[in-house]
């Protein structure tokens, strides 16, 4: 261990959490580009093969510095949670994750706590899509994906206002990062999203920062061609639970009898006219008037419900930071 932690509670101590795998040409930069704002920051060595944490403690000087070493790889998501945990133990108010390779710059740390600070979120994470001008840095095929994937974790993550859900950048209060369930979150690429997933179940605020992310000669571990498909899956999967969760479970609302009813008369007006269809186009004559509309006007009315609920869903937003009343 480097340094040790001072303890302080007003104003809250911020935190920096900094998952290592593979980045020893770039962490100790990153390090000491963290301005005095910050009053510890944890460095978890996901046990790296070029030993990160090692490298870290052998050069680096800096007394707010602490490493933390996993004997096995766990992913960005488990090392973020290593950090976090560490950073909840040492009395951290604010937890801030940045990336070691460079990315991410550290004079942003100011602007990510700023709504916490200011009893306006819970969380606020990075939205490199804000400022069209910065999009042009980005690989092509990266800003592809994560359009697709941006949209699919809106609707797995309920957070219809916010973007960019891969954006690693993030800072999270720590009375709401102690409420988390960290054995259920994931600990690989999809950590991020899967987070937005928890924390809309919990009901926290979430606020997007413009940012410009910085590409250089850094290799990024995330291949978009790589995890599209199952993100894919695993946005299915939160969808579906949040859905159950939010208007069934917890609640049970005009909403709900929406979706419903709204889904069986889209599936029965889906089914039956494609059976009619089928069944009239091989016998080679024209369906009744009385089929049509049979058919149609379910379809019809079932897709106005489905988009009635869905005009709710994205107006059932927390309003209310979660950590107020913690």
């Amino acid at each position: 261990m480097i340094g040790e932690a001072t303890q302080s509670d007003d104003p809250p101590a911020i935190a920096v959490v900094i998952p290592c795998y593979r980045v020893t040409d770039h962490v100790l930069g990153v390090i000491e580009s963290i301005g005095p704002e910050v009053r510890d920051i944890f460095v978890i060595d996901d046990a790296c093969p070029d030993k990160s944490g090692e490298f870290v403690e052998a050069n680096c000087a800096d007394g707010r510095v602490r490493v933390c070493f996993h004997e096995k790889n766990q992913g960005v998501g488990g090392a973020t949670l290593t950090g976090y945990q560490a950073a909840i133990e040492a009395g951290a108010g604010i937890i801030v994750k940045i990336d070691g390779d460079g990315q991410m710059d550290p004079a942003l740390i100011e602007l990510f706590v700023r709504p916490i600070l200011a009893g306006r979120a819970d969380y606020a994470k990075g939205n490199r899509f804000y400022n069209l001008a910065g999009l042009a840095d980005m690989p092509k095929l990266r800003l592809l994906g994560n359009l697709a994937l941006s949209f699919a974790s809106k609707m797995s993550s309920g957070y219809w206002k916010i973007f960019d859900p891969t954006n690693g950048y993030t800072a999270i209060h720590a009375k709401v990062a102690a409420v988390l369930p960290f054995e259920r979150i994931d600990k690989g690429y999809y950590f991020e999203s899967d987070m937005l997933f928890r924390l809309n179940i919990s009901r926290a605020v979430v606020n997007d920062v413009p940012m410009r992310a910085k590409y250089g000669d850094e290799k990024s571990g995330l291949k978009i061609s790589r995890v599209f498909f199952p993100f894919m899956v695993k946005h299915a999967g939160n969808l579906a639970r949040r859905i159950f969760y939010s208007y069934f479970l917890r609640d049970f609302s005009i909403a709900s009898i929406e979706l419903v009813l709204g889904a069986v008369l889209v599936a029965f007006g889906t089914i039956f006219g494609s059976i009619e269809w089928y069944n009239y186009g091989t016998a080679g004559v024209p369906a009744p008037g009385g089929v049509i509309i049979l058919a149609a006007l379910p379809f019809l009315v079932g897709s106005q419900l489905l988009i009635s609920f869905l005009n709710y869903d994205v107006q059932n937003q927390p309003v209310t930071p979660l950590h107020l009343n913690l």
